[in-house]
């Protein structure tokens, strides 16, 4: 007997014993819900599979966003051999075995498509075994992964096959995924008498996190595990499904005035810096389906807004936990957020530029847009020049402080000062620079040479 076997959509349809994730992959390319940007109609990879001229491909994204259920359907829509391979339980003889296998259907006219899960576990060696045979076009080679394949697949292999990258599907299209196995009668729940409510059938969505293969096995544990009543119905609850996933459910709701009530708890114990408050809501936040990059993109705003100059680090800080939690995903990336909360609560606290770009937009809308003074402008032709453009203008590397006392906002504005720098952290040796700078301002101006200034300035 063959160690492997190709796959039979119609005959294992039939079988109801198979779990509910893999009786509802789609069977077209109509029924893929998400990856839009490659599958939709018109796009290029859909065409080349409706065409039949597709090539090795690498599939990369995260758990549960189809990578296997596209291998799949691409096999069955150019009618080829589908023979499914496990990084983790083969080796090179059995890479072997498929090959010979592979080569025997090509000799009467059968493609194969061999499709490795993991691909990133195989070593260099077993890569390499794969590479005569994808060179020669003996097997159509679809390889997944969830690692970067830019560090996981060797250059050889990696310059034969083409890259596709995934995307976790939103809790939207996962539960519309649900609620197509719900009513589907043939694959899904449909003959099931199953009554569950609107909110427990969101937050299995919201909690799958991008993975419909966890959505769904969360959704037939849950019908499965709850008791027929005496008139043979299902009736799922909240407190049922907390039993199935042995954790209480938060109240959350995503779009209501429980998200707003939460990151406004967030922001404000960060403001407060109280980094236990913070780690709280940020867990409490996670713990409940909120999207881990909305949190990480609230905390860039609380860099600048409630730390500013006072700690310049903050900025980078957040922003480096948002590539690191795109990097890492669920679970490990929310350690990298929870480190960014602490350092923003514990981080001195400034507003001041945050009010000063406040009140220069207030300006903005209170006073007339003036034009730009003469002196500020560069003469790029001589009709500029004669026109008085950069006339006046005083190029501060010439001067022996660096700093001019000329005047760059309007005439009307002349005297504004919206920047007040706290005593706070960095912005104390700021506020001290900006009082030097201002000394500096107040003296006679220096008589320095304009001739040429301009042109260097142009320059820049």
């Amino acid at each position: 007997m063959s160690l492997f076997r190709s796959l039979q959509p119609e005959e294992d349809e039939q079988q109801a014993s198979r779990p509910l994730a893999d009786r509802m992959r789609p069977r077209t390319l109509d029924e893929v819900l998400g990856q839009e940007s490659l599958l939709a109609p018109g796009k290029p990879l859909r065409i080349q599979i409706e065409h039949d001229e597709i090539v090795s491909m690498l599939l990369w994204g995260p758990t549960g966003c189809g990578k296997t259920t596209l291998a799949r359907l691409i096999a069955k829509t150019t009618r080829s051999e589908f023979i499914p391979f496990s990084a983790v339980m083969s080796g090179i003889k059995e890479i072997k075995q498929v090959m010979n296998a592979a080569e025997g259907a090509r000799r009467y006219g059968r493609r194969t498509v061999v499709f490795v899960d993991e691909i990133h576990r195989f070593n260099k060696a077993q890569q390499d075994a794969f590479l005569p045979f994808v060179e020669a076009g003996t097997i159509l080679l679809i390889g997944a992964t969830t690692e970067n394949p830019s560090f996981e697949v060797i250059a050889p292999l990696l310059s034969r096959m083409k890259v596709y990258v995934l995307q976790a599907l939103s809790s939207e299209q996962i539960l519309s995924l649900l609620e197509r196995a719900l009513a589907d009668k043939q694959r899904g729940l449909g003959n099931e008498n199953i009554e569950i409510p609107a909110e427990v059938l969101e937050r299995i969505a919201q909690i799958a996190n991008g993975d419909a293969r966890a959505a769904y096995n969360t959704l037939e544990a849950v019908v499965l595990g709850s008791e027929p009543n005496a008139n043979g119905k299902r009736i799922v609850t909240r407190e049922r499904l907390e039993d199935v996933l042995q954790r209480k459910l938060l109240p959350y709701d995503k779009a209501g005035e429980e998200h707003f009530n939460l990151i406004s708890a967030l922001h404000k114990s960060v403001r407060n810096s109280d980094p236990d408050a913070a780690l709280y809501w940020l867990a409490r936040m996670l713990e409940s389906g909120e999207d881990p990059l909305y949190l990480a993109r609230r905390m860039v705003r609380m860099a600048s807004e409630d730390i500013g100059l006072a700690d310049p680090n903050a900025l980078p800080i957040t922003i480096a936990a948002m590539n690191a939690f795109d990097f890492l995903g669920v679970p490990e990336g929310h350690l990298a957020l929870a480190e960014a909360a602490v350092y923003l609560s514990l981080a001195p606290k400034s507003n001041a530029v945050y009010t000063a770009f406040g009140a220069v937009h207030a300006d903005l809308q209170s006073t007339i847009a003036e034009p730009v003074p003469l002196h500020l402008r560069n003469a790029v032709t001589s009709l500029m020049g004669h026109l008085g453009y950069g006339k006046g203008y005083q190029y501060a590397h010439n001067a022996n402080e660096k700093v001019t006392n000329m005047r760059c906002l309007p005439e009307s504005l002349a005297d504004r000062i919206y920047y007040h720098p706290t005593d706070q952290g960095l912005e104390q040796r700021i506020r001290q620079r900006l009082e030097e700078i201002r000394r500096i301002q107040s003296k006679p101006a220096e008589s320095t040479p304009e001739k040429g200034q301009n042109v260097k300035d142009s320059k820049r």
